[in-house]
């Protein structure tokens, strides 16, 4: 076989490997930070959480439903592809690609933080920060160009060691942790109605790469049954621990040190003593890198989908002799590594946090069209599940509503950025069979 083959491998991803696809993308550094952002709403965040959880499953059961329909690569790409055409599923493709690419780059840099707050040196000055990000986004670009199933196989590892501090926390908070500093239900006196909106905005982010599960089904083991069974109970595990850790955090550290701290997991690791933060800034790393190679593997799994099927150059199909996407990976990761590069100027910040925006609307977009394929294709067959993919819909567009209507306008402008690219590849000759 020659290097450039688009012939599919063997299927290298079992269950756990593809469970922790979603599991370890979902689980990147916003959990550590999230208890203080959420300290000014006191109690009523646990209705929010309850109810951000709530949204997730429902869009993970419609995922399921579709990926149980399919073995065709590419996730809610194919999905939107098969309910409406190549426009619609390419500018999915599209608007996720550009999400992922720009996470890609947010994770870097958030791991650079956590190493340089570990390692001092790596922290000193902004050439170093953006040398270790860039340097993340090399060595696990390289590891998924070895092929799928050493990416599957990384990410499963580190899946694992991220859960380690999580645990302890929660298992510290269960014996140390005083009820005396849990907070009041409503402090910020607002509206419950208008309290809970905050907080199911801010909780919506850590469910972001769900969806990991079902893109690389060429790659695994017995697809229809194993991605709507990995993504189901990886949402609903990762639900699990976000409550839990949350109100561990709660329950070890009073309202007023909570608020005000910048690093919550790491304070209430207090009753580890010396160990505690370094722990916890280990696990942050663990925690960062393993969500980049999952959306490094999803970088370059998404164009491939979209070329395999001809609406993007045939040269994005090819994978190389460990079966990866050679050229995507490399163009995707490329990509990141100079948006750390316009990062790391002088008064690009808001630049920075606009990209971070736009990754989020990126994979919102997707959740809506799927569920929505999922709705067209139950309405009439099966109305229970046809209900799952409505409240998805909703949820879905309640979460991109409350991301602000600028959002929404610059969103547009970027998915209209692809229409050259589609429309150039569609007037391209088809390669001969």
């Amino acid at each position: 076989m020659k290097n450039d083959s688009t012939a599919a491998p063997k299927r290298a991803i079992g269950f756990w490997k593809c469970w922790a696809m979603a599991v370890g993308v979902m689980i990147g550094s916003g959990v550590f930070l999230l208890p203080a952002t959420l300290a000014p709403y006191g109690g009523v965040s646990f209705l929010g959480w309850l109810l951000t959880s709530l949204g997730a499953i429902f869009i993970a059961l419609s995922l399921g439903r579709l990926a149980g329909r399919t073995e065709r690569a590419g996730g809610p790409y194919v999905y939107a592809h098969e309910a409406f055409g190549d426009l619609v599923g390419f500018l999915v493709a599209w608007g996720y690609w550009l999400g992922v690419v720009f996470a890609t780059t947010a994770i870097a840099v958030a791991f650079a933080g956590y190493a340089g707050a570990l390692v001092p040196v790596l922290g000193s000055n902004v050439l170093i920060q953006g040398a270790v990000a860039a340097g993340l986004i090399v060595l696990l670009t390289a590891v998924n160009l070895k092929g799928v199933a050493q990416a599957a196989s990384v990410q499963l590892v580190m899946t694992i060691l991220k859960l380690i501090p999580l645990v302890v926390i929660i298992a510290v908070g269960v014996i140390a942790g005083s009820p005396d500093n849990i907070p009041p239900f409503n402090p910020s006196e607002l509206p419950v109605g208008k309290a809970l909106a905050a907080t199911a905005l801010l909780t919506m982010w850590a469910f972001l790469g769900l969806e990991c599960a079902v893109i690389p089904a060429g790659d695994v083991v017995d697809p229809k049954r194993t991605m709507p069974r990995a993504v189901v109970t990886g949402t609903i595990f990762v639900a699990a621990i976000y409550i839990a850790a949350t109100a561990a955090v709660m329950f070890l550290l009073p309202v007023e040190t909570l608020a005000g701290s910048t690093a919550p997991f790491a304070d209430a690791a207090y009753p580890l003593g010396a160990i505690g933060a370094p722990l916890i800034a280990i696990g942050a790393m663990i925690s960062t890198a393993g969500a980049a190679n999952g959306n490094i593997l999803m970088s370059g799994q998404m164009p491939m989908a979209v070329a395999r099927d001809g609406l993007a150059p045939k040269a994005l199909a090819r994978r190389n002799a460990g079966h990866a996407p050679a050229l995507a990976l490399i163009i995707s990761s490329a990509l990141s590594i100079a948006f750390i590069a316009l990062n790391y100027r002088d008064g690009l910040v808001a630049a920075f946090t606009f990209l971070i925006t736009m990754s989020t609307l990126g994979t919102l977009t997707p959740y809506l069209v799927s569920a929505l394929a999922e709705f067209k294709t139950s309405f009439r067959s099966a109305k229970g599940w046809a209900a799952v993919a409505l409240i998805a819909i909703i949820y879905s567009l309640i979460a991109m509503i409350g991301a602000g209507v600028a959002t929404l306008l610059w969103g547009g402008l970027l998915m209209a950025a692809g229409l050259p690219v589609f429309y150039w590849t569609k007037r391209q000759k088809p390669d001969p069979e």
